[in-house]
């Protein structure tokens, strides 16, 4: 049990500074965006880019923790999705909810948690899961959403935004930069490593204390109904970790660290991506911050009992 606590004291305890700093008006209002700016535009690319580019062939070929993940991912996504428009929720609504059900804050709690918990060899597959997450899983979305919103009839066109919008991501060029180097061989100067480490080194702390001054902002009352949360919720903490186990462990065979960082990473709680995605499209966020705050918490409840598990394992 203390083992376990150890293990999540140090990624919530950051978290809870930057509530703690919200809240207390040490840090003010535009604190959050400030912050995930400088973490999505520099600090976690930095990492991304040093991860890959010195990751070898073999340990970017993982077909099937990627499908294991991945896989998951999309049918809880799906699930959700076919579920909210079966009860007459519009389809760009829908796939918001859906993506709130199958969105883990990989990039933010993942990296930290599985660096503490399983050490650096957990670095490429949270990689590969983060590359998933915010690429595959978000260009889907955006996709799905434009679509419902009608903004572009034509389906060529909706292609071509959807690829314009991944490619000034850069959460995936940056990796996708770093892979090119590492398969290149190219060898980095020594100032340009250490430049790498240091501002690699600032992601994690940074975007903890930004997913706490995310979580402290007071926002409006809404009119949704709360149990829609409560149900997002445990899609994304019981439904997708569950369902990852048993792709990664019985249907693909990984081995037992993959199953277990798949099933960590899986298990993490609602990323600020679909509230980001809600607001820019102008949709009904409350149930989807709703979500992010309950998946939060509750992830201290479900995170506890996985790393239980594996330590008794």
């Amino acid at each position: 049990m203390l083992s376990a606590v150890s293990i999540l004291l140090p990624v919530f305890g950051l978290i809870f500074a930057g509530f703690a700093c919200r809240r207390f008006g040490v840090l003010g209002p535009a604190a959050a965006s400030e912050l995930n700016r400088f973490v999505v535009w520099l600090a976690l690319p930095a990492l991304l880019f040093d991860i890959l580019a010195h990751a070898t062939w073999h340990e970017l070929f993982q077909p099937g923790f990627v499908a294991a993940f991945g896989i998951a991912g999309l049918v809880v996504f799906a699930g959700v999705v076919a579920v909210r428009l079966f009860l007459g929720r519009p389809l760009a609504d829908a796939s918001i909810d859906g993506l709130a059900a199958a969105y883990p804050n990989t990039g933010y709690v993942g990296f930290p948690l599985c660096m503490i918990a399983f050490g650096p060899s957990s670095l490429t597959p949270t990689t590969i899961a983060t590359i998933l997450v915010v690429c595959v899983l978000f260009a889907i979305a955006i996709v799905l959403i434009e679509t419902g919103l009608q903004s572009e009839r034509r389906p060529h066109r909706l292609l071509i935004k959807v690829v314009r919008s991944l490619m000034r991501n850069p959460l995936l060029v940056a990796p996708a930069l770093g892979a090119l180097m590492s398969g290149l061989h190219v060898t980095m100067p020594a100032s340009a490593e250490t430049f790498l480490k240091l501002l690699g080194g600032a992601a994690s702390p940074c975007a903890l204390v930004s997913l706490g001054l995310f979580l402290a902002e007071r926002r409006a009352k809404s009119d949704a109904p709360k149990e829609s949360s409560w149900w997002l919720t445990l899609s994304k903490l019981v439904a997708q970790p569950a369902l990852t186990w048993l792709l990664a462990d019985r249907v693909f065979g990984l081995s037992p660290q993959l199953v277990e960082t798949a099933v960590l990473l899986a298990a993490l709680p609602t990323g600020t991506g679909p509230f980001m995605l809600a607001e820019y499209y102008k949709r009904e966020a409350h149930v989807t911050g709703r979500t992010i705050l309950h998946s939060t918490l509750g992830s201290l409840v479900t995170l506890t009992l996985i790393l239980l598990h594996l330590h008794h394992g």
